[in-house]
């Protein structure tokens, strides 16, 4: 049998991620293949180095991407510095929180973890104070949890650490390029980011960062599994263990990503090039402005929700601006309006997980999804989908209330 030729439906994509993928960015990836050595692509490693840093907001000599989604980024940069036994303590506030756990696990860490409520974060007094009484080598946790839309805060959290000499490794897939994340300022030592959300690149890279507490522990490693550990290395000797994995392991991949471009595996040039572009706009719109966008767009949204009747799900207070969660209404068949949704307006929102599953729709306003004409769509096309479902709204007033909200900063800005 024969295949047609590639064809993909036109879609508005207002999911948590992946979303809409910037035209600049798709342009870029389809500009010609150089080889990974190459003295044009090794220059633009150098500027995507570069872009990261700033986006992540670090001196941190080390960032760079990792191959693969954005779990093989918390992968690589956990793998890296766990070794059996290690104590991890994981704060759990969704979905993701769980992920961090298996990982660890799976590299044999002892974890240790607390959870609250879906729908809530941490009072960040609350981690710290059992941080005191596991003394862990590693802090993981999740700083956009998109499976509740909450977002946690980490400046405390951060400095405790450094306080008590732990590692604190933050999953900001979610929210990194839509909202403020201060690597260096908040004591993270280790930063994993994604392309597929806030940054409007496909999924298949991981921009990471981390700092000279990090490069320390991965050096020690190294040094001992080089068989060049001296006699005050003595105990390095006895508990450095070879990480479980070669393709996730920074210490290669540091070479790699170092002036000496020790070859460790073939770049994905084209997912670079698409960093590249999408890192690239993101500083030229500028944090501040970007941040304030997506702040802008979520108003509407959230505005044109609960003038439809419809209720918000989880903390208010700490809530991820580029992450909506409307509880279901009862007796509403949430899988029947997702797939009316996206059959009659090509639009796509997204449904949760464990707990949550058949509870409650996420809307998604990351990176260029997070546009006007998205948000009067999503809004457009929910009330009539909820209406042909015998939903009881309030027609009319959802586009109103966020073109109400348009108009007052388009007003604004006009004053400005």
């Amino acid at each position: 049998m024969g295949f047609n030729s590639l064809n993909t439906p036109s879609r508005t994509i207002m999911t948590p991620g992946p979303v809409e993928v910037d035209p600049r960015v798709l342009r870029a990836m389809s500009t010609p293949i150089l080889g990974q050595f190459d003295p044009a692509f090794t220059k633009l490693m150098n500027e995507v180095m570069e872009m990261i840093r700033q986006v992540f907001q670090t001196k941190n000599r080390w960032a760079f991407p990792i191959d693969g989604t954005s779990r093989a980024g918390n992968e690589a940069l956990l793998a890296s510095i766990i070794e059996p036994g290690d104590k991890v303590f994981v704060p759990i506030y969704g979905r993701f929180g769980h992920l961090l756990v298996e990982i660890c696990e799976r590299y044999g860490a002892d974890v240790y973890s607390i959870q609250c409520p879906w729908g809530e974060v941490f009072d960040p007094d609350v981690v710290i104070a059992e941080m005191a009484k596991i003394s862990p080598k590693v802090v993981a946790i999740v700083h956009g949890e998109t499976s509740t839309g909450r977002m946690q805060p980490l400046e405390k959290i951060g400095k405790a650490c450094r306080e008590q000499d732990a590692i604190l490794v933050v999953d900001a897939v979610a929210s990194i390029g839509g909202v403020e994340v201060k690597t260096d300022d908040w004591f993270i030592d280790g930063l994993i980011g994604g392309t597929q959300k806030c940054l409007s690149v496909p999924a298949g890279m991981a921009p990471i960062t981390f700092n000279e507490r990090i490069e320390k522990l991965i050096l020690e490693r190294k040094k001992v599994e080089a068989g060049i550990a001296t006699a005050e290395d003595e105990q390095y000797q006895r508990s450095r263990m070879a990480i479980a994995s070669n393709y996730f392991d920074l210490a290669m991949l540091m070479d790699y990503w170092s002036p000496r471009r020790l070859n460790h595996h073939t770049e994905a040039t084209s997912m670079v090039y698409g960093l590249y572009e999408g890192l690239r706009l993101v500083l030229e719109e500028g944090l501040k402005p970007r941040f304030i966008r997506h702040l802008l767009h979520e108003k509407a949204l959230v505005t044109g929700i609960q003038a439809m009747g419809l209720k918000l799900y989880g903390d208010s207070e700490h809530k991820l601006p580029c992450v909506t969660c409307i509880e279901i209404p009862a007796g509403v068949d949430g899988e029947s309006v997702r797939k009316m949704l996206l059959k009659e307006f090509s639009i796509e929102i997204a449904s949760s997980f464990g707990p949550l599953q058949g509870k409650i729709w996420r809307i998604g306003t990351m990176g260029y999804s997070c546009r006007k004409e998205n948000v009067l769509a999503v809004l457009g096309g929910l009330e009539a989908v909820l209406i042909r479902h015998e939903v009881q709204v309030n027609r009319g007033e959802a586009l109103q209330a966020a073109m109400d909200i348009y108009a007052a900063e388009e007003s604004a800005m006009t004053i400005l």
